[in-house]
């Protein structure tokens, strides 16, 4: 079942909070890292925020029956709200984008943030997708 909502204050409140640590980060360490070296240091900042955040959160898959504990992992899960996922790459593929929309789908939250270090100025390495919010139904 597919209800709409729209992004609420407090979500775009905390989607800011993560961009502006993303800008913080990237100012100071530039691009060509890890991946995991981004996504600790975000980790590390939005907790001492006081925002709470989960690394590598598993979330489970359904299906007819069926259920994968381990299905996905989402790079970071912030106040149950936003999906974060942590890119150190050339070039972005649209295989990310759709990855993105599918944790959305399954985790039920509504917003998520792609974000790639890997380029010269971050704002050309990130993209924030809302989605209509899914109510999972996996009987």
């Amino acid at each position: 079942m597919i209800e709409q909502e729209d992004i609420s204050f407090e979500t775009n409140r905390i989607s800011k909070e993560i961009l502006d640590t993303c800008f913080y980060i990237h100012t100071n360490l530039g691009p060509g890292l890890l991946e995991s070296v981004y996504e600790d240091c975000l980790f590390h900042l939005l907790l001492k925020k006081g925002l709470k955040v989960e690394k590598q959160k598993h979330l489970p898959i359904q299906i007819d029956g069926l259920t994968i504990p381990n299905g996905l992992r989402l790079d970071l899960a912030v106040e149950d709200r936003i999906v974060v996922e942590i890119k150190a790459c050339e070039k972005m593929i649209p295989l990310y984008e759709a990855q993105i929309h599918t944790y959305l789908k399954l985790s039920g939250m509504p917003l998520g943030l792609l974000i790639n270090f890997n380029v010269r100025s971050l704002k050309d390495g990130i993209q924030r997708i809302a989605m209509t919010r899914y109510r999972k139904n996996f009987a």
